[in-house]
């Protein structure tokens, strides 16, 4: 019996990830808090449910963040899964560049996260637990409350764009300024 050696390997240059794991279709959310009187958020890719019992989800934020060491300091988020229609949402969000909330209509929750209108789900949860990974944190939630305002196709996003597209003539685009930090 011969033992087979695993061949050399190279770590995967950021590009090479973004490249690869971009074949993964995933949902966009916004990500929301309230800290010091003013409402903060991002847009996030990166969300998934953990657990049904009990209740938790998990997101994904960049240490180098804006919004992300706020949301953490209230405890409290609200996960916002975007409908197909909301791009203009998800650039608000996914840009470092203006402040997100100025025009936008939003609430309070009673749980104390800003809620923005027209979305398919609303999770709204309070920081558990925090696990550094690289250059950002996975943060697990649990779930106090779940709303679902509207029934609508979600927005999808795969290879750097949104929606799910044909191969011919795919280029990698660099939506929301990917070497820009999320959260």
């Amino acid at each position: 019996m011969s033992i087979r050696r695993a061949p050399a390997s190279t770590t995967p240059t950021p590009l090479e990830m973004r490249r690869a794991l971009g074949s993964f279709a995933s949902g966009v959310t916004v990500v929301t808090g309230y800290d010091d009187g003013e409402p903060v958020g991002f847009a996030c890719q990166s969300f998934a449910s953990v657990s049904l019992d009990p209740p938790l989800v998990l997101f994904c934020a960049d240490h180098r963040g804006r919004s992300w060491p706020r949301i953490r300091r209230s405890g409290r988020f609200c996960v916002h899964v975007l409908a197909e229609r909301q791009t203009d949402l998800c650039d608000r969000f996914g840009s470092s560049r203006g402040s997100r909330f100025d025009g936008l209509p939003w609430q309070l929750s009673r749980w104390g996260s800003p809620v923005l209108d027209g979305v398919l789900v609303r999770v709204h949860a309070e920081v558990r637990d925090v696990h550094v990974a690289g250059d950002h944190d996975v943060v697990i939630g649990a779930v106090l409350e779940l709303e679902t305002p509207c029934q609508e196709p979600p927005m999808l996003f795969f290879r750097g764009g949104f929606g799910v597209a044909p191969e011919e003539g795919l280029v990698m685009s660099d939506l929301w300024g990917w070497g820009e930090p999320w959260g």
